[in-house]
């Protein structure tokens, strides 16, 4: 069996006993192949993301990764997100084979993270929103709220990994109607009472208190990378009819 270049480790993974449900099955395959025949556990490979990012090459063998003819960045460690650039491994773990995965967004992720680490709980917010899981959002805003000053900025966060998609952004692309009146709730300028009483019932009931920002605070004003606001994103999709024609969007 081969090793993981970084750890001298067999591919392999433990499991919990409990989880696999067999004793004797206490290990799952955790092999990733790099095109240059390199091999490494997932979470080795993550460790030396922020070097990888810049130079696309293997930290074992020094081999140029990318399948394309872009080159390295010396100042954007970012490069893929414009360029196109793309890293296809060969992985194996509990879930089989997954043949020409992409691994550079993970890389590209994990190397922002790793030198913006308080960008974590704002990433996660948003996965939240993307995902309506506004019970989820509200405990991580009182986990964040003793670490985060302005908890208003923590809201309004943008992705530069993601267009710069604020969480309202996210909200309205994937038809998350709850999270898009919880976030108006938290960071907008909305009347209290023009909020219908559903949102309203919840947001209180879960003991989430508004945020008072002033106009240039308010979420709906931001501006991805294409300078769209939640507006726009609202009237591409075409499904936020009744709220466009309120003007709940218009900040």
């Amino acid at each position: 069996m081969s090793l993981c270049k970084a750890c001298e480790e067999p591919l392999v993974i433990r499991i919990d006993e409990d989880e696999a449900g067999d004793a004797a099955a206490d290990t799952v395959p955790d092999d990733l192949e790099l095109p240059c025949g390199c091999h490494f556990h997932w979470q080795c490979l993550l460790d030396e993301s922020a070097a990888i990012s810049i130079s696309l090459k293997c930290p074992s063998c020094d081999k140029y990764l990318p399948t394309n003819e872009a080159g390295p960045s010396t100042s954007n460690q970012f490069l893929h997100a414009s360029s196109g650039v793309a890293i296809l491994a060969q992985y194996t773990n509990e879930g089989g084979f997954q043949k020409d995965l992409d691994i550079l967004p993970s890389i590209t992720e994990e190397a922002y993270l790793e030198s913006h680490p308080e960008a974590r709980p704002a990433r996660a917010m948003h996965i939240m929103c993307s995902e309506g899981d506004v019970v989820g959002i509200v405990e991580l805003l009182r986990d964040a709220s003793d670490e985060v000053g302005d908890m208003a900025s923590f809201v309004r966060y943008q992705d530069p990994l993601s267009e710069m998609k604020s969480g309202l952004h996210v909200a309205v692309e994937k038809g998350q109607e709850e999270a898009v009146w919880l976030l108006l709730w938290l960071c907008s300028t909305i009347p209290t009472a023009a909020f219908p009483g559903p949102a309203r019932q919840a947001a209180e009931a879960m003991g989430v208190g508004r945020l008072g920002v002033a106009a240039d605070g308010d979420i709906r004003a931001l501006r991805d990378s294409q300078g769209r606001t939640a507006e726009d994103t609202a009237r591409q999709s075409g499904a936020w009819t009744a709220l466009l024609d309120a003007g709940v969007f218009t900040p």
